[in-house]
């Protein structure tokens, strides 16, 4: 097991740095400490696991009992984009990427999510989407993810960009974004559909819906998430893989954001 490496939580740090020391109340530090959980999860942190073994290490470490099925039947000899829905925003990310990553030793990689690009211990496999703050995007992003594609690395990707969220009082996945179409296309890659069991709180939901009364330009919700990992302890979950869809199915007869709709509705099919 890899433990080279320690990457630790300082909220005291990180508010000094975008802050400056001293402008926010020391109590209020200690509250977002506590809600984040930091002390939790640098103890877990301090281990140094990294990769795959971090992520198999942390559903361990959480007690998170995860089921696989179908992953046997996915031939290991292929180049896939794995694509999926996203209920939790972290327990979900770590089995998706435990699991792949153990069947093809650790040859992946993936169109991070914020949740992910905050886990420095995964950092070899991050192709970076989102914009950063206070630097956006590199110039050379596009030929980034071009490369990754037609690289041999097995492609994860959560289409619809951030976790489930309440719809139409259903938790589902906001509409995918069409990328990993145009890019399992362009390089060739067939399409494996995943499903994840799970919901996060009766309160993270409720946060992503003021925010949207109150016009919120950031998302309460999303500081809520570490809370909800720590919340998803001493579950069972589920993982369901589908059959790799050939690339060829994607063809010009629909748009390619509409064959994306058309493979989440397959992931909902997965459901158990």
């Amino acid at each position: 097991m890899a433990t080279n490496q320690t990457v630790l939580i300082d909220l005291d740090e990180i508010v000094k740095e975008k802050f400056g020391e001293g402008k926010v109340p020391r109590f209020l530090i200690r509250w977002i400490k506590k809600f984040i959980h930091q002390d939790f999860l640098n103890d877990y942190f301090r281990q140094g696991d990294v990769g795959v073994d971090f992520a198999r290490g942390a559903l361990n470490y959480l007690d998170a009992r995860l089921t696989v099925e179908g992953l046997d039947k996915i031939p290991a000899d292929g180049r896939y984009t794995f694509v999926g829905n996203h209920p939790l925003g972290g327990i979900d990310a770590l089995g998706v990427i435990a699991s792949i990553g153990e069947k093809f030793n650790g040859n992946i990689g993936f169109l991070a999510n914020d949740f992910l690009m905050a886990l420095k211990q995964l950092a070899e496999y991050n192709i970076p989407v989102n914009n950063t703050r206070g630097g956006g995007q590199s110039s050379d992003l596009p030929n980034q993810v071009n490369e990754a594609f037609r690289s041999d690395r097995q492609m994860i990707l959560f289409p619809a960009g951030v976790c489930s969220r309440k719809v139409d009082g259903v938790i589902q996945d906001l509409p995918w974004k069409k990328t990993f179409i145009t890019k399992s296309r362009m390089s060739e890659r067939d399409v494996v559909p995943m499903w994840f069991s799970g919901h996060n709180s009766k309160r993270f939901y409720r946060l992503d819906r003021l925010s949207k009364l109150l016009k919120l330009k950031f998302n309460p919700a999303t500081i809520a998430l570490p809370d909800e990992l720590y919340k998803g302890q001493h579950k069972d979950y589920t993982l369901v893989f589908g059959d790799p869809i050939p690339w060829q199915t994607f063809t010009k007869d629909r748009k390619d954001v509409e064959w994306a709709a058309w493979v989440r509705e397959k992931v909902y099919e997965l459901k158990k």
